[in-house]
């Protein structure tokens, strides 16, 4: 006789705590239902990892559920787990009929990570119930205290339970009245006692694990003989006697009157379960957890292994009722040696919950690195090279980050995870890419509406300006869309470049805006709309010119209305300006530009899923990139070099915005260096980490060469590979959720931006001085040479003077450049035009200046730097040195309607920047330049090179 169906004989059904298609298609499950007289099956994370992750069974259903529509990991699981839980239910079903309902279950568990949420576990059994839509189904709820009342509920409406993760008698009374109280409420609604079935699986092993180690630790406080023989006798009998004492408490609580009138009306008892039932101990008997727990209306669900051995081997027999005194003893006994039970299973609920957990990020990590084999290309791919020291930081965060949920905290905009302000306010850019995607036909429209014009011109400043940049340069060359530039300057060299590079009467303007009250697209909006009322004679057909891009209830939205703007695009107020280039903000001058905006949508939702809130730090490209530069942050390597390939080039200045204005606050920061010219190791302080983005179509030896040296060279190094330039949108994701990531990191709200204001402030007061007197106040240079001025306040003068003579242009400059030290970075903030040649120059200087002092540096055109790396220079960490450059304009230009004309407003803004980084103790000295910008660069370029030498 089959020792595995003998058990029946004894009251007992064998369930199998395993699953996987293969048993199923392949014939296994029926087998062991024939032979074995297997009645039930149980699943659980680990079983689904073994199964999903260990094989490639699962290959063929991923990929027709990523084909049916990009999926999340958590969705995918579920798809493949409801299809083996419906087909082992199916196969099951002839013993559900048989036993009259009393056998034949399926059991699939909630998620672990709700196990202290009863709401949730509700709503995700319910889910999962009609999900299956199968009698002979359970669901498994843990026996937790969250656990206990979605228990109760559940049952009350009629969905089968399997409690789990049971091993408290105590706890066990509580989960037992939770049945009858459900059952109580189902049949008082009107519910078949016949239809509803629960199980309460006790689990065994565990409790021999963590008590044998305890009795361990107390045979060494014990002297030989006597009582140690006592205690030594309870190794590997705790788990069977709080099982058999279970089972009285079991039969106890099912007689009575209370149980009789339920089970008048066709109720069953909640079975005891055996769960856990392969021996850990390798002395112990493999058999030991189903030999000692045999009797009537109770299963064992057994693993495979433990199957085998019993079918092999066992010897059954009715035990579970022997030596009920001896079992009393023995915990009497352990108690007398001060080891408590009750603390032993509390610890391993708690730790049972943990493991399922952990068991349920392995799984989901393993099926998001399958969907990302599966996707291939279409989702970029990023590594990293890392010294030893920092691979252990990085991991340490990793550990904390999944232990401590922060992934899904951060998708449920849980404040607490960066400083509990409120953070929770401005996380609309998670969602935003699939709320985008629900209304496309808006970017066709204005499109089409566009078709007519010749040019369009983007007015904006910061986020609402960079992004739109970044897609006018990587996508300007497409037929679809009109020729899209870009105008973030107060600069009225730049403005009047721009002017003339269109014809008005041909141009649409963006004026773009999230609160409308921004200075620089508001007096460009009134400059560019007096300029084409002149042509078109009246402010209706003016206003065709024109649409705005703003949040709603703006200034900017309540006054075009009177100016009669063709659209108005609105975005979303949770999203601040820096994350908004996957809104409005970006998408709209991303269509006029001949951007397939629902292409890019459904490429970027790739990354977002990637990043979603149920893949695991280690899977998770946003999280795992933000937890690599914070564990770098935290090493000293603060300073992010940013290398993008050519086709890309303009990514950098929209990341650097991103991670400065994001993270330089209060004394902290990442600063973020776009720009930069590469270089060998040596010119490098140790303070680099190094980020290169690749347009996988770009050809560029030289520099994939020199980011091959800097990788062997031992210095940090992340590749990041976009195998086409419609998944840029997934870097802007990527790199949005990263910069959350550092700010949980470091300990910053990266969603503020406390420092910009204060330039602002300082700029308008000198604007209001100015339409007082019609002329700034007087600012007198330390020394003019070759048409340069030099400036700085009385308290770096005087440190200037102090290193120097202080009487030059190169004396001054190389008494400020010797003020650079190991970690600090060089910042040329320079309100000046501009264009290549400048970019150019700038970059040499920038370049003399690394190279000599070792050192970070960054170049910022202002105003535009003032709504990006304005914040870090202002908030961050006082590292910086700080070379402002100004010019005289060749030109001037009027602000319509004002008493001042742009020139006024760029002096304006460099003077108020230069007052309040001298405010906080930078080290700044401001140069201005004559009216000819280049001669003037080069002037100073000559300048810094004697300087430095």
């Amino acid at each position: 006789m089959n020792p595995l169906k003998s058990l029946h004989d004894n009251g007992q059904s064998i369930w199998l705590d395993y699953l996987s298609r293969r048993l199923i298609v392949g014939g296994g499950l029926k087998k062991l239902i024939e032979e074995d007289g297997l009645a039930g099956i149980t699943s659980n994370p680990s079983i689904f990892n073994k199964a999903i992750v260990g094989s490639s069974d699962y290959d063929e259903s991923l990929h027709k559920a990523e084909e049916d529509g990009d999926c999340d990991v958590m969705t995918l699981y579920e798809h493949l787990a409801v299809e083996d839980i419906k087909n082992a239910a199916d196969v099951l079903k002839p013993v559900f009929d048989a036993t009259g309902g009393a056998d034949g279950f399926v059991s699939l568990e909630v998620s672990p990570y709700i196990a202290d949420d009863s709401e949730a576990t509700v709503l995700e059994a319910r889910r999962l119930w009609k999900a299956v839509d199968r009698e002979n189904l359970m669901i498994k709820v843990p026996a937790t205290a969250a656990g206990l009342p979605a228990i109760r509920q559940l049952l009350g409406e009629g969905i089968n339970i399997n409690i789990t993760l049971l091993f408290a008698r105590a706890v066990y009374a509580q989960v037992a009245e939770a049945y009858l109280t459900g059952m109580e409420h189902y049949l008082a609604q009107g519910g078949h006692a016949q239809k509803l079935a629960s199980v309460a699986s006790f689990f065994v092993s565990r409790i021999d694990t963590a008590t044998d180690k305890l009795i361990d630790e107390q045979l060494k406080k014990q002297p030989p003989g006597g009582e140690s023989d006592a205690l030594k006798g309870l190794r590997g009998k705790i788990a069977i006697a709080n099982a058999k004492l279970a089972y009285e408490d079991y039969k106890r609580i099912f007689s009575g009157a209370r149980w009789e009138k339920l089970r008048a009306q066709g109720a069953r008892t909640q079975r005891l379960l055996w769960a856990s039932t392969s021996t850990k101990n390798p002395a112990y008997p493999d058999t030991l957890y189903v030999e000692e727990l045999i009797g009537p209306d109770t299963i064992n669900t057994m693993p495979p292994e433990t199957m085998d051995a019993y079918r092999d081997h066992g010897k059954p027999r009715p035990s579970l009722e022997e030596n009920i005194a001896a079992a009393h003893h023995m915990l009497g006994t352990l108690a007398h040696f001060g080891i408590s039970l009750d603390e032993v299973t509390t610890k391993l609920t708690a730790d049972g919950v943990r493991l399922f957990s952990d068991a349920f990020d392995e799984l989901l990590g393993g099926i998001e690195r399958k969907r990302a084999a599966m996707l291939g290309p279409a989702l970029n791919r990023q590594s990293s090279t890392l010294a030893a020291d920092d691979q252990k930081r990085l991991k340490a965060l990793m550990d904390d980050w999944r232990r401590e949920r922060k992934v899904r905290r951060l998708w449920r905009k849980d404040a607490s995870l960066w400083t509990g302000v409120d953070e929770a306010k401005w996380l609309g850019w998670l969602d935003i890419v699939e709320e985008e995607q629900k209304d496309l036909g808006r970017f066709e429209g204005l499109v089409t509406d566009a078709e007519k014009f010749s040019h369009a011109v983007l007015l904006g400043m910061g986020g609402s300006s960079l992004g739109a940049e970044v897609f006018a340069t990587i996508f300007g060359d497409e037929s679809a869309g009109i020729p899209l530039l870009v105008l973030d300057s107060t600069d009225p060299d730049q403005i009047r470049s721009v002017e003339e590079a269109i014809d008005v009467t041909k141009t649409l303007f963006i004026v773009s805006s999230k609160s409308g009250t921004t200075l620089e697209p508001n007096i460009l909006k009134d400059y560019f709309f007096a300029r084409v009322k002149e042509r078109t004679g009246s402010e209706e057909a003016t206003g065709r010119h024109f649409i705005a891009i703003t949040d709603p209830g703006s200034t900017l939205a309540l006054a075009i209305e009177e100016s009669h703007f063709s659209r108005t695009l609105l975005g979303r107020p949770t999203i601040g300006g820096r994350y908004s280039v996957l809104s409005a903000f970006g998408l709209v001058p991303a269509a006029l530009a001949g951007v397939d905006i629902g292409k890019l949508l459904s490429g970027t939702r790739k990354m977002t899923r990637a990043c979603g809130a149920d893949v695991p730090p280690a899977d998770n490209p946003g999280v795992l990139l933000g937890l690599t530069l914070g564990a770098l942050s935290q090493s000293g390597r603060d300073k992010l070099t940013i290398i993008t390939s050519p086709g890309i080039a303009d990514f950098g200045a929209w990341l650097e915005q991103l991670i400065a204005e994001s993270l330089g606050k209060n004394g902290k920061g990442v600063i973020p260096l776009a720009g930069e010219p590469l270089a060998s190791p040596a010119a490098y302080g140790q303070d680099r980490v190094f980020v290169y983005l690749k347009l996988e179509s770009d050809k560029d030896a030289a520099q994939e060469q020199a980011i091959q040296v800097l990788e062997k060279s031992g210095a940090p190094t992340i590749r990041i590979s976009i195998a086409d330039r419609y998944q840029i949108g997934q870097e802007f994701f990527r790199w949005e959720m990263a910069t959350a990531v550092i700010g949980g990191v470091i300990g910053v709200n990266p969603f503020d931006q406390p420092d910009v204001e204060a330039a602002k402030v300082k700029a308008r007061e000198l604007m209001n001085a100015y339409e007082k007197s019609g002329a700034l106040p007087a600012d007198k240079p330390l020394c003019e040479e070759s048409g340069v001025k030099i400036f700085a306040d009385e308290t770096n003068a005087r440190v200037l003077k102090q290193a120097g003579d202080g009487r030059g242009l190169t004396s001054s400059l190389k008494a400020h450049l010797e003020r650079l030290h190991d970690g600090d970075y060089c910042a040329l903030n320079a309100f000046i035009p501009r264009d290549e040649r400048k970019e150019a120059l700038l970059g040499d200087i920038r370049t003399e200046i690394r190279d000599s002092r070792h050192v970070a540096t960054c170049v910022g055109f202002g105003p535009r730097f003032l709504h990006s790396t304005g914040q870090l220079h202002k908030g961050g960490p006082n590292s910086g040195v700080f070379l402002e450059i100004t010019h005289e304009p060749q030109r001037s230009l009027k602000v319509p309607g004002r008493n001042y004309d742009f020139a006024a407003v760029l002096e304006a803004q460099a003077r108020g920047d230069f007052s309040v980084l001298n405010e906080r103790g930078r080290r700044t000295l401001r140069v201005q330049l004559g009216h000819d910008v280049e001669a003037g660069l080069r002037t100073l370029r000559d300048a810094v090179r004697e300087a430095l030498s």
